[in-house]
């Protein structure tokens, strides 16, 4: 909770508190300023708590899904529902409206027709006089032409019907007027008080004199209306521009019941309408007073009188209206059942998947997600469990590359146990060597074997194949060579290559053979004596001339009888030997150009000067610019020996 929260929830806890003294009868000082905080408080607080709520409540894809189809099919519904609610309620509004109309223009019909027989009855009367102005403030008295007996009987015979009626002589103008001259009738209000009331005008000799009758509206007069509309109350309402703060409302009830309700759909519909009722009483200035209605009814009374005109076929519509409805009813029931069971079908599959994850979190490859259908959800359930199998076998074979390269790594530990650790010191004999491996595990196999004081075996070979099966065929060439060359140290170089043919041939498959250059170097004879089977020929140098030492015969381990010959050379001073491997001829540059042997023998002659172990790291260098790329495609394998 930030700061602000803190304020708000601690404003509500002390306006919590004030409500204890409050309650009993205590004054407060600041209570309404309190009351503001606390209003403030809540707004912000709920403010605050929608974010929280909306994360809390629409985590779960099923409470999104259900919210979607709120406001996508539910909401519609309800709006269109609400749409359809209004507009029976002002339908019914206008029905009722129109019959209370109807009822008080019954009674307007039957006063007005009173009127007519009293003013037939007093114009056949002598002696009336014309109108003359009234003053409001004159009170309305009886002319006495109206107790005449041929015009008192007709008064007589309107109030069997209105026992509250009355007539006047020279009042009523101003509702002629209002009628423009025809005969008024209509709802009035006369000395402070409502009334049914009709005025015309009647031509006598000295012009004309207006007859007004009245009825008072009471609570009777309006249990009397014929229609079957419930309870009715009036209230006879005081325009601003001309009303008086004096005056006193006027209001009638009427003790009407409402029906009983025909069945659960038959609602009480409470309405109300405005009427005008002309002022009687204020001479030829007339004024329009509002008359405020409110009634109510069962919808079902009024509805019925609506179909009487389609006879038979009245209860039959309903009928259908009401199965229409019920069948409607029913459809959004079924789509809302509908659309919860295909949004728990989606929750489900994403559940299922979530589930699956987790069991992946936790490093469970092995577990597998339900496939419900054959759908998209289906598919993706499909994919999920395609995707965790496909990582168990990535694991699977990730174990197995490490476990390939930890014993590649022991391989190329064991092989480096395998290259000679220290130079055999020979007088007037300097001696370098380097392998640069293209893999973890080289193919090629250098050695030095020390056979006595005065002389050295000098071995160079090339095994076919790579990695780890080469190193252990390197590894037991280096056995042979050494228990050969040692055993026998008078041994000729020919017979230390064939007897490793034979040896190879017996312990190896037919298509494992090895190319292997083998010298002995007399330092006391000043001899080189070498046999080469099939191996790249090295360079001699002397006198600033090469030569290839290619004599011996052919590759190692193929064949059993095979023969091989030696060739000795006289060493002077400063000679040069430099065996090489393959992977020193064949880089290419970037043009695919090799290198080849005869730029390797210009670089021999042009660097012959240089120590054994600076020339070696030189000729390896220029390949490596030559080739433009310190990758390698082969392995690398240098033998320089200067014997001066």
């Amino acid at each position: 909770m930030s700061l602000p929260d803190r304020i708000s929830v601690g404003v509500l806890i002390l306006y919590a508190l004030m409500q204890i003294p409050l309650h009993f009868g205590l004054r407060v000082p600041l209570e309404s300023f309190a009351t503001f905080l606390s209003f403030v408080a809540v707004v912000y607080l709920i403010v605050r708590l929608i974010p929280w709520v909306r994360r809390q409540l629409l985590w779960r894809l099923r409470n999104r899904l259900i919210v979607a189809y709120v406001f996508m099919a539910v909401v519609p519904v309800a709006l269109l529902l609400s749409m359809v609610g209004l507009a029976f309620y002002l339908l019914e509004l206008q029905i009722g409206a129109h019959l209370l109309r109807d009822d008080l223009q019954t009674h307007y019909d039957v006063i007005a027709a009173d009127t007519a027989a009293i003013a037939a009855a007093l114009g056949r009367e002598p002696g009336l006089k014309p109108d003359t102005p009234v003053s409001p403030a004159s009170a309305a008295v009886e002319d006495p032409v109206l107790s005449r007996p041929s015009v008192a009987s007709v008064i007589a015979a309107a109030q069997t019907k209105w026992p509250e009626l009355r007539a006047y002589v020279n009042h009523g103008q101003q509702l002629v007027h209002a009628a423009k001259g025809s005969q008024f009738a209509g709802m009035a209000e006369f000395r402070n008080q409502l009334w049914y009331a009709s005025a015309v005008s009647l031509p006598i000799p000295q012009g004309h004199t207006t007859v007004l009758v009245v009825a008072p509206i009471t609570s009777d007069t309006l249990n009397s209306l014929p229609s079957k509309l419930g309870p009715i109350q009036l209230t006879l309402l005081e325009p601003a521009a001309h009303g008086s703060a004096n005056e006193p409302t006027i209001e009638f009830n009427s003790n009407r019941e409402l029906v009983p309700a025909a069945n659960w759909f038959d609602p009480r519909i409470t309405g109300g309408a405005t009427l005008e009722a002309e002022r009687a009483d204020l001479g030829a200035d007339t004024v329009e007073r509002p008359v405020f209605v409110q009634f109510s009814f069962r919808a079902s009374s009024v509805n019925s009188d609506l179909l009487t005109s389609v006879g038979y076929l009245a209860p039959t519509l309903v009928d259908i209206l009401f199965v229409a409805g019920l069948v409607f009813l029913l459809l959004e029931a079924a789509a809302l059942a509908t659309g919860v069971v295909l949004t728990r079908t989606i929750t489900r599959s994403i559940g299922d998947l979530y589930e699956g994850t987790l069991h992946v979190r936790r490093g469970d490859f092995s577990h597998r997600v339900r496939v419900l259908k054959r759908d998209q959800l289906g598919a993706l359930a499909e994919s999920f469990n395609e995707m965790t199998g496909s990582i168990t076998e990535l694991i699977e074979e990730q174990r197995q590359r490490q476990r390939l390269e930890h014993e590649v790594a022991i391989a190329r530990e064991v092989q480096q146990q395998l290259f000679p650790h220290s130079v055999p010191s020979l007088p007037g004999l300097d001696l370098s060597a380097i392998c640069r491996p293209a893999r973890v595990v080289s193919g090629d196999y250098y050695d030095f074997v020390p056979l006595g004081r005065a002389r050295v075996g000098i071995a160079l070979a090339d095994i076919s194949g790579k990695g780890i099966f080469a190193a252990l065929l390197m590894a037991s060439l280096q056995a042979a060579l050494r228990s050969t060359a040692v055993i026998d140290t008078d041994r000729g170089a020919a017979d230390v290559v064939t007897r490793l043919n034979q040896h190879l041939f017996k312990n190896t498959s037919d298509d494992r053979y090895a190319t292997l250059f083998y010298a002995v170097y007399d330092a006391a004879g000043k001899t080189l004596t070498y046999t080469n089977a099939g191996h790249l020929a090295p360079v001699f140098a002397s006198e600033g001339c090469t030569r290839s030492l290619d004599q011996g015969g052919t590759v190692i381990g193929l064949f059993e009888d095979a023969q091989y010959s030696e060739c000795t050379i006289e060493v002077k001073p400063g000679s040069l030997l430099v065996a090489f491997s393959d992977g020193l001829t064949e880089p290419e540059s970037v043009y695919g150009e090799e290198y080849g042997i005869e730029r390797l023998k210009a670089e021999i002659l042009r660097q012959r000067s240089l120590a054994a172990d600076r020339l070696t790291a030189n000729l390896i260098s220029g390949v490596e610019q030559w080739a433009g790329t310190a990758e390698q495609a082969d392995d690398m394998t240098v033998i320089v020996a200067r014997m001066t």
